[in-house]
């Protein structure tokens, strides 16, 4: 087989100009979590990649199981009443398609 020239990189390891750009090094730290507003609060929500999916969830949009191995993401409420530890309590996880019909 050909060799391949390209440059590698372990996995997980971040490009230098990564932490450059803008909310860079911010938003490699929060794990790509973002601030999406719906009817008119704002959530917080993380995405879960396949490979860190490890426990059965049931998601609040549809009802129906989300499997070990599927990637979806967590949602809490960013704007609650209670505190930031009343918030992360109540957060579900949800299939992406889900929450984005939601």
């Amino acid at each position: 087989m050909p060799r391949s020239n390209r440059p590698r990189r372990a996995r997980g390891q971040t490009r230098p100009d990564e932490l450059d750009e803008p909310g860079g090094l911010d938003r490699l730290m929060s794990g790509w979590r973002r601030t999406e507003v719906r009817r008119g609060r704002a959530f917080a929500v993380q995405p879960i990649s396949a490979a860190s999916a490890q426990k059965e969830y049931l998601c609040p949009g549809c009802g129906l199981t989300i499997e070990p191995g599927v990637a979806h993401v967590v949602v809490w409420r960013a704007d609650g009443v209670l505190g930031d530890a009343a918030d992360l309590a109540s957060r579900r996880h949800w299939h992406n398609h889900c929450w984005r019909t939601a």
